[in-house]
């Protein structure tokens, strides 16, 4: 029986303000608020909330026939968080219908795992602790920024506990093989891979209102055929995508959502099912490996990571951002933290591509690739200078990382140390409560012979002004004088 894997990047651009060269050492913050507030309304009234409640529209009638999965980048959230919070209430709802799954993903949406094994893992990871947080499940499959993949990336992806990843399904990689099947890392049989049918992802995310297009208009039915018409053996069908696609890069006046609402009935009348990524992996076995020794991803037709990385200013600033990862990674600076993750954000590198792309590439306030360059490389600059700034540049990064790890025992051990002073206290106070308790008890009952020792002692006092008295006798007959 066939299954179909619906998935849903969710990821939102932090845009950079204007900053020149002598803002370098004196202005420390780097965002255009303005513009970030005012885009991701934008894409929430226009994108977010109509694609999400058509999403809900088809759980609530379809039941536990439909099921779709989401991934959300860090910041990403940070700025729903801030800008526009009801997508985030949305998503907790459709959470709740036990239809959805939500996917593992680095948090910053950047490039760590190309270069920075334990800067990968740490973002992966705080990504997690995130979702989890919000959706109460810790996600199982991961999926890279952009579908970034490669067999050195899987294998630290296995090594992590994530049971699946998903990837694109690349023709340079694949060869003859396809798509439709469950694959497993060539490093690492323990990780298994969904691969992303390249057309039928792209006939709904960027030619489903292309009139030009020879395939327009596309309906759902005929659409269900022809994943119905594939081999019998040939059962999984991945379909990933941005959200934005329905709304923003196909218009809801294309008619998209009613297409999209149309899918699970069409699919339901051919029996084929949907099904979460890891419901596939744990149900589905491997077919074999895809050996993918060179880095792929789903951008632009050569399928790999130029777009971020294809020209030498790309190169160099990338280079000279991941220098410091390390020294940012020990130092553990919360604000230096934050501007790291938005730093690291692939769409920083993208706006400096000089490739030409079938996909429009909107690049905000800069006006060419080098005005993008120019302008993160004078942040980089600051940042990189603030970094430098919280410790002595003299101390190596093994040399620092040995001094921190040696103040956070000292820590850990002057906090075990308060807690068991607090232990001792709280000991203390009890052994003294019930002293007090037993010696309360005690004078209770001796307060009866207490006071019967006392009334001689008062007896006793005029017993011994007597004689005094009687020494004084003859004076009583002056007193009758008067």
């Amino acid at each position: 029986m066939k299954t179909i894997c619906l998935y849903f990047e969710i990821h939102q651009i932090t845009h950079l303000k204007r900053y020149r060269f002598f803002d370098i050492g004196t202005d420390h913050y780097y965002y255009d608020d303005y513009e970030n507030d005012r885009s991701i309304n934008e894409i929430a009234e226009r994108s977010y909330m109509p694609a999400l409640n058509a999403l809900q529209e088809m759980i609530e009638k379809n039941g536990k026939y439909f099921k779709v999965a989401f991934s959300l980048s860090g910041v990403g959230m940070e700025q729903l968080e801030l800008h526009a919070p009801q997508v985030l209430e949305k998503l907790q709802q459709l959470n709740n219908t036990g239809c959805v799954e939500f996917l593992a993903e680095p948090y910053s949406h950047g490039l760590a795992s190309l270069v920075n094994e334990a800067s990968f893992k740490d973002e992966v990871m705080r990504q997690c602790t995130k979702i989890e947080e919000y959706f109460g499940k810790k996600p199982t499959v991961l999926r890279n920024s952009s579908l970034i993949y490669s067999d050195d990336i899987g294998n630290d992806v296995a090594n992590m506990g994530f049971i699946g990843m998903l990837t694109e399904g690349a023709k340079h990689v694949l060869g003859w093989k396809s798509p439709h099947y469950v694959y497993h890392c060539a490093l690492n049989p323990k990780l298994k891979l969904l691969l992303r049918d390249v057309n039928l992802s792209d006939d709904i995310s960027l030619r489903f209102s292309n009139s030009d297009w020879d395939g327009y208009p596309l309906f759902a039915d005929n659409y269900m055929n022809r994943i119905a018409a594939f081999p019998e053996e040939e059962q999984v069908i991945n379909i990933f995508m941005e959200l934005s696609a329905l709304g923003i890069a196909q218009p809801l006046s294309s008619n998209i959502l009613e297409f999209m609402k149309a899918l699970p009935q069409c699919a339901k009348d051919r029996g084929i099912t949907f099904s979460t990524p890891s419901e596939i992996c744990k149900k589905i076995k491997s077919v074999g490996e895809v050996n993918v020794p060179d880095t792929l991803s789903w951008v632009d037709e050569e399928r790999d990571v130029s777009s971020w990385l294809g020209n030498p200013m790309q190169r160099e600033a990338f280079n000279k951002l991941y220098s410091v990862a390390d020294r940012v990674r020990i130092a553990n600076d919360p604000r230096i933290n934050q501007d790291w993750d938005y730093l690291q954000a692939s769409n920083n590198f993208r706006f400096m591509t000089t490739k030409p792309s079938n996909v429009g590439l909107d690049r905000g306030i800069y006006s060419s690739p080098f005005d993008a360059f120019t302008n993160y490389m004078n942040i980089l600059g600051d940042f990189i200078t603030r970094v430098n700034d919280l410790y002595p540049t003299d101390v190596d990064n093994d040399q620092l990382e040995s001094l921190l790890t040696t103040i956070k025992n000292q820590d850990e051990e002057i906090e075990m140390k308060d807690k068991e002073i607090v232990r001792l206290q709280a000991k203390i106070e009890k052994i003294e409560k019930e002293a007090e308790k037993q010696h309360g008890e005690k004078p209770a009952k001796a307060a009866p012979a207490k006071k019967a020792a006392a009334k001689p002692a008062v007896k006793k006092a005029p017993a011994k002004k007597a004689p005094a008295k009687k020494t004084t006798k003859a004076e009583p007959t002056e007193e009758k004088k008067d």
